[in-house]
């Protein structure tokens, strides 16, 4: 048994103190918030007509056997704890200039159905050949490396790659340019760019591996949480405490001991006597590890391709309005808002807020989360990191967040989801709130930005591991629980 202390609690690190405690390791979590969950937030505001609940972070759940494995190895059931809907649409996509909407499906004929009348014959067939490509690279991706460790970019090279994988991986070709080369119809592309945005990526530099991630999506689901996403937080915190881990809010972690090249301990604000521990997890952004628990300048310096970030409206919405769960608005220009979001550092072109940026609408159909007669909008726009630097914004700067604000609802309205006359209130989260909330750095929703690599799991000390979105296998619920269970089998249940 060894006493392992884990540092965040996000869905990560709840997840591997969970696995490791069933395995009968001595567990503590230490979380700077005052509540579980990291990015996976959760607000209430409440009005005279009831209280409005929301999920601030991830609000779609995919590849929910991630999660039933997860629940068996720590000796319980999923669905003892949550009630999982799968939603059909996943997401409704609206196009620029009008025309018919595309909503996605777990059903692969019935999509490519929905593609055909929507688009054409012609625009179905493009996307069934895609869409076989996408599943030889989720073939290879799930098989080789979304479930075992990398550590180095010669792990990659060094796995038994099957020609028709490394065919269907294309290395070195963007998901822009697997996009162009598959699919005629420009609404097709940019639902195929969408899904770089889920990585934190821009499609034209993304690797045109992640055409996996809308495989994952649409072949297996989307799911969405009765009370809301936030709700698995409180099932993790539930097996956590009952397989006997220790779990301390409002604590932080300043600094982690590896002298002599292992790990010895962490040190606590304001507590003068280190914690002892054989092993720490660290749930923290790698750029947080490395910067300031265990300062590496040299791992500091792949970190810098910073991921975007989310400018984000809470809405109170009288009446109803006919949305799907998930929405996307698209904008005339998909370059232009990139272009915006991350700038071009090398030219000296700041980042801004994208003028016509794509809306990404939830509206949950839950009388849990929203009173009678109401509607709880979660809105989302892609956006630059908050900072100094030519690729962030200083969202601090007075009236930016408002008046931003302001422009995405006129946005909306001009997309035909006009709600500025039937709001009962508005909130507004900017990046640097996220910053101060999670302590993501920038408020960069992902981390370092999308790609096959990313910080590895085993860290520079003996002991040290790393987990969470912006470690290996990525960003994300199902490859944050991953990552735990990587962490998990590599540490084992004799560690030391």
């Amino acid at each position: 048994m060894a006493r392992i202390v884990v540092v965040g609690a996000g869905v990560g690190g709840l997840a591997t103190a969970a696995r490791l405690a069933a395995t009968g390791h001595e567990v503590t979590v230490f979380e700077q918030a005052g509540t579980v969950g990291g990015k996976l937030g959760r607000y209430v505001h409440d009005t005279p007509a009831g209280a409005f609940h929301f999920d601030t972070g991830p609000s779609l759940l995919t590849l929910p056997e991630v999660f039933h494995d997860l629940f068996e190895a720590t000796g319980a059931k999923l669905d003892e704890y949550l009630d999982l809907t799968p939603l059909d649409p996943i997401v409704r996509h609206v196009f620029p200039g009008g025309g018919p909407a595309l909503d996605s499906c777990a059903d692969p004929a019935e999509f490519a159905g929905r593609v055909g009348a929507a688009f054409g014959d012609r625009a179905a067939a493009d996307w069934q050949r895609l869409w076989r490509r996408a599943a030889r690279v989720w073939g290879a991706s799930q098989r080789d490396i979304l479930r075992r460790p990398i550590d180095s970019p010669l792990d990659l090279a060094a796995l038994a790659w099957r020609l028709g994988d490394l065919a269907a991986i294309a290395p070195g070709r963007t998901l822009r340019g697997l996009g162009r080369r598959h699919l005629a119809d420009p609404r097709l592309r940019m639902l195929l760019d969408r899904y770089a945005t889920y990585t934190g990526a821009d499609p034209r530099r993304a690797p045109a591996a992640l055409v996996a991630v809308p495989y994952a999506e649409l072949a297996f689901g989307g799911w969405y949480l009765r009370g809301g996403l936030g709700t698995l937080a409180d099932a993790l915190l539930t097996r956590c405490l009952d397989l006997g881990v220790v779990v301390q809010t409002g604590t932080a972690v300043t600094r982690i001991d590896a002298a002599g090249g292992r790990v010895h301990g962490v040190r606590l604000a304001g507590v003068a006597a280190p914690v002892p521990a054989d092993v720490v997890v660290a749930n923290v952004d790698a750029l947080t590890l490395y910067r300031d628990l265990l300062p590496s300048p040299r791992r500091l310096a792949g970190l810098t391709d910073r991921s975007l970030a989310g400018f984000v409206l809470l809405l109170g919405v009288a009446g109803e309005s006919g949305l799907a769960h998930h929405n996307v608005f698209f904008p005339r220009d998909y370059d232009a808002e990139f272009d915006a979001v991350f700038g071009h550092p090398g030219r000296g072109v700041r980042a801004r807020p994208a003028s016509d940026p794509t809306v990404f609408v939830t509206v949950a159909d839950d009388p849990a989360v929203r009173p009678a007669g109401h509607e709880a909008w979660f809105v989302l726009v892609n956006a630059p990191r908050h900072g100094t630097a030519t690729g962030a914004v200083d969202w601090r700067r007075p009236g930016l967040a408002d008046a931003y604000a302001d422009r995405v609802l006129d946005v909306l309205a001009e997309r035909g989801a006009d709600v500025r006359d039937r709001l009962v209130f508005r909130e507004v989260r900017t990046p640097a709130d996220l910053d101060a909330a999670t302590g993501a750095p920038g408020g960069a929703i992902y981390g370092t930005a999308g790609g096959l690599l990313r910080p590895a799991n085993r860290g520079p000390a003996a002991g040290l591991w790393l987990v969470g979105g912006s470690a290996h296998p990525g960003g994300g619920l199902p490859m944050v629980t991953l990552s735990a269970q990587i962490v998990a089998d590599a540490i084992g249940p004799d560690w030391g």
